[in-house]
């Protein structure tokens, strides 16, 4: 490492004069930081001695290099150490390769603060506890289980930021730091507080959202100088009163929990948030037993695996992509082989619903309707979308049509979890959170827990037997309604939308409550302005009712009766055509704003990055590319509806290299999927010549099929054949560089190889070469049945694009490479051929292996060796 150092220092320490300016050190924002800090530690040790604020990029493997003489600049104040500079192919951060800190640590006696965020600590360092004077300690985005007790020497600590680690329990001495005023817990699996909490006097602001809290120790209500209190996504099923006497709290955040009734001392106070709770609810019936299961042996299925044996012993098996399967013991009486196959979505075959967003791909677990004895567990990981109280993560199934199952969510991980007693298909969406209740004969109520302003209530006699009901709200923002309808005067509520189990009206009218639209009060009501619209779900049509009813209004809420279920909007405007505005504006509720990227890769200008991505997400994707892709600025903004078909053409002189699955017509299909990644790589080519100049294309973005529950008057639009086009994005073949004389292609060479074992007979790289000469334009199916992916296919022939013999041996020394160490790959080469229609090859390497064989026992024979002392003995097959 030093040498490698020494030989490039002339060359840097130019460079890092910009770096080091002042007392301050800021490496982490440079490439290869941490090379030039140890290059200063040589050059211009006395001044590197005196910095009093350093940051370094823990992405970078010289960190560790680093580490050990960062305890010699006693003079620090200021120490960032951050992971999280570099991101994996889905943009996910990732960690530092900091997993602890010297001992010698301990000497910087004059640092105040230090971030550690973004890296891969189990546990927290004790040198760390006995740096007095810290007054900021940030260890976000770790792997903390636990805090060590001295964590209470800390006492000048002011601000301490523990986001998103895995911290159970916090120690009693946290509440020794009695200095503390800003306290981020938020994101762990913390189930319990220690009553010394209440101990931190001096703590204005406090984080415990997404947790695993149920109940809050008393002593919070001694946090007196609390301002803040952050509780949300949590188990709460309590809430302490006494929260109510702090004095200086002005907000007490308790969404998403599972409060089912809330003391009128906090229900009553205006900055207290409550929504997502199952506020009035009846109490649920108690759980199955959700113990954790049995313990069975786990299995973990490789790339190349799709079907396992499941015996009445049970098992744990797991799928590389993040899939588990739990199979309690005796949920099979006898040995049964399940296959699995995930799936990309076909928007034919999975129906969503208004407002459902897909998270996952489909999983197809086989044999279909295979009975189980006990339930089988499925996890499902599931992409990660913004946290909204009004949405909640359900899985689906199929059974001759897309039905919901019982959902458990485990956050932490972003996995989804059901039982079910048989196998077919399986999703994971995100709908509008649904609250639901049994009618009994004697009436009940049922609130909202997005709005808990919004409120049903069936009278005693409303039927004449139990029925099932269901609500769903869709809040629509003040903001985005004026943006909609281009109208700064009209508003509305919520829209609602109730169904029920049965087509029969209710016996008696169904009193709902409807919160006014914002701004709007009973003191300042309009009558003439209000519009109670009804809503039918198949037809999406929208009819004024506000004279069919008898509207009441009280100071905040609208309520009204019903004799049967449906959508309902309360609208306030001038506007006449109240139902026609309301149609549109559902509709532009339904559709994305999107983007189009086309981008090639840096190193390889024929290989393109084609991706279809919201808004939003625009800047952050662009931000990620940009080190490995170039291209033009993305598309002007389009609208399309989540599960709508789109397609890629290139045009103008340009075409793609190969023939693939997902190509109809020349050009690669698509659909949109709002969580989904949306992306795909192709490689192009042209039949221009680019020798003397580049040639300059274009890739052009068209509509395909619709949903099947988009409204006509949206279908009706989309005709003809300008309403198809959405984007056209230009691409540029760079002129070739000459080659020069000395640069001939060089035939490749292979390794030696010896494939199977003494049992089975050997295959050899010449073996292989034999093999390749037999082998056609049907490599790549031959390839698909040895187990590599398409990618891997695509890459192959994209690099020898000019050489078939090249894309062949290419593909069998792949395939080779990965299974010379694998048992049968012999056998699982004969099985490929044959699956391939080309017996003649198989039955090649049968008489090669055969052969092989035979002079192995030969071999043994000529020199009286037995089978068991002839180990070091091998027969190579040569033909």
């Amino acid at each position: 490492m030093m040498a490698e150092l020494l030989s490039w220092e002339a060359d840097t320490i130019t460079a890092t004069e910009v770096y080091l300016a002042d007392n301050r050190l800021n490496l982490d924002v440079y490439p290869n930081g941490t090379k030039h800090f140890l290059v200063l530690c040589n050059a211009r040790r006395e001044e590197l001695l005196q910095i009093e604020f350093l940051r370094l990029n823990c992405n970078e493997e010289e960190i560790s290099s680093s580490l050990s003489i960062i305890p010699e600049l006693r003079q620090l104040k200021s120490l960032v150490l951050k992971g999280g500079h570099r991101w994996d192919e889905y943009g996910m951060c990732l960690p530092g390769l900091v997993t602890t800190l010297p001992v010698e640590f301990t000497h910087l006696q004059h640092l105040t603060h230090l971030d550690l965020s973004f890296n891969s600590f189990t546990s927290l360092p004790e040198c760390v506890t006995e740096l007095k004077e810290l007054t900021g300690l940030l260890l976000s985005h770790n792997k903390l289980a636990a805090l060590p007790d001295s964590i209470g020497k800390l006492v000048k600590l002011t601000f301490l930021s523990l986001m998103k680690n895995q911290l159970r329990v916090l120690p009693a001495s946290v509440g020794e730091l009695v200095a503390l005023q800003r306290a981020d817990l938020s994101e762990n699996e913390l189930e319990l507080l220690p009553d010394e909490i209440g101990n931190l006097c001096s703590c204005t602001w406090i984080d415990l959202s997404g947790n695993r809290l149920k109940t809050l120790p008393s002593s919070l209500a001694n946090m007196t100088s609390l301002g803040e209190l952050h509780l949300h996504s949590n188990q709460l099923v309590t809430v302490l009163a006494s929260l109510a006497d702090l004095p200086n709290l002005s907000r007490l955040a308790l969404q998403n929990n599972s409060l089912r009734s809330v003391p009128p001392e906090i229900q009553n106070f205006p900055f207290v948030h409550l929504e997502g709770n199952p506020i009035g609810e009846a109490d649920s019936p108690e759980e199955q037993d959700h113990a954790e299961p049995k313990e069975v042996v786990s299995r973990y299925l490789t790339s190349n695996s799709d079907s396992f044996t499941v015996t009445a012993e049970g098992c744990n098996v797991v799928l590389p992509c993040g899939i588990e399967i739990h199979f309690p013991p005796e949920a099979v009486s006898l040995a049964a082989v399940i296959s699995c196959n995930i799936i990309p979505p076909d928007p034919q075959q999975v129906k969503l619903g208004h407002h459902d967003f897909l998270l996952s791909p489909v999983l197809e677990l086989l044999p279909h309707g295979i009975q189980f004895e006990k339930e089988v567990m499925i996890w499902m990981p599931y992409i990660i979308h913004r946290s909204d109280h009004r949405r909640e993560v359900v899985m689906r199934t199929f059974n001759g049509s897309w039905t919901n199952l019982e959902t458990k969510i485990s956050k932490s991980r972003h996995l989804a979890c059901c039982r079910v007693l048989h196998f077919s298909w399986f999703i994971v969406i995100s709908r509008l959170r649904e609250n639901s209740c049994t009618v009994p004969m004697e009436g009940t109520l049922l609130f909202s827990s997005v709005d808990p302003n919004i409120k049903v209530t069936f009278p005693s006699g409303a039927v004449n037997h139990t029925r099932s009901v269901k609500m769903q709200v869709l809040p629509v923002a003040v903001e985005e309604l004026h943006e909609l309808t281009d109208d700064q005067d009209s508003l509305a509520s919520p829209l609602l939308c109730l169904s029920q189990n049965s087509a029969a009206n209710f016996l008696k009218p169904v009193k709902i409550q409807l919160p006014l639209p914002s701004g709007v009060t009973g003191l300042n009501l309009d009558r003439s302005k209000v519009h109670l619209l009804h809503g039918d779900p198949e037809v999406e049509d929208w009819m004024d009712i506000t004279n069919q009813v008898v509207l009441e209004f009280t100071h905040l809420y609208a309520i009204f009766e019903v004799n049967h279920f449906s959508w309902y909007w309360l609208w306030y405007t001038t506007k006449t055509y109240v139902g026609g505005i309301a149609q549109k504006v559902y509709e532009r509720l339904r559709r994305w704003q999107v983007n189009f990227l086309a981008r090639q890769r840096k190193r390889d200008p024929e290989q393109i990055f084609l991706q279809c991505i919201p808004k939003h997400k625009v800047e952050s994707v662009c931000k990620n590319l940009q080190k490995r892709y170039w291209g033009p600025e993305p598309s002007d903004i389009v609208e399309m509806f989540e599960g709508e078909e789109f397609f890629a053409g290139f045009e103008k002189g340009i075409e793609i290299v190969s023939d693939r699955p997902d190509c109809i017509d020349g050009r690669i299909s698509f659909t949109f999927y709002s969580h989904l990644k949306n992306s795909k790589e192709v490689y192009i080519s042209t039949l221009d010549d680019r020798k003397t100049q580049a040639v300059k294309g274009q890739v052009s973005f068209y509509r395909g099929s619709l949903p099947a529950n988009i409204p006509e008057e949206a279908a009706r639009k989309r005709k003809g054949p300008d309403a198809m086009w959405l984007a056209t994005l230009p691409i540029k073949l760079p002129k070739q560089k000459p080659r020069l004389h000395n640069e001939s292609r060089k035939e490749s060479s292979y390794p030696p190889l010896n494939l199977g074992d003494e049992e089975t007979g050997y295959l050899t790289e010449v073996n292989l070469l034999s093999i390749a000469r037999r082998i056609g334009p049907e490599w790549q199916n031959i390839g698909i049945n040895l187990g590599l992916t398409y990618s891997q296919l695509e890459r192959i022939a994209h690099n020898h694009r000019d050489d078939l013999g090249k894309q062949i041996l290419e593909m069998l020394f792949t395939w080779a490479r990965c299974n010379a160490n694998v048992s049968g790959c012999i056998s699982h080469l004969i099985e490929a051929m044959k699956e391939s229609d080309r017996e003649d090859i198989a039955e090649e390497i049968h008489s090669i292996i055969e052969l092989g064989k035979k002079k192995y026992r030969e071999s043994i024979h000529r020199v009286g060796l037995s089978h068991e002392s002839s180990n070091e003995d091998s027969a190579i097959a040569m033909v």
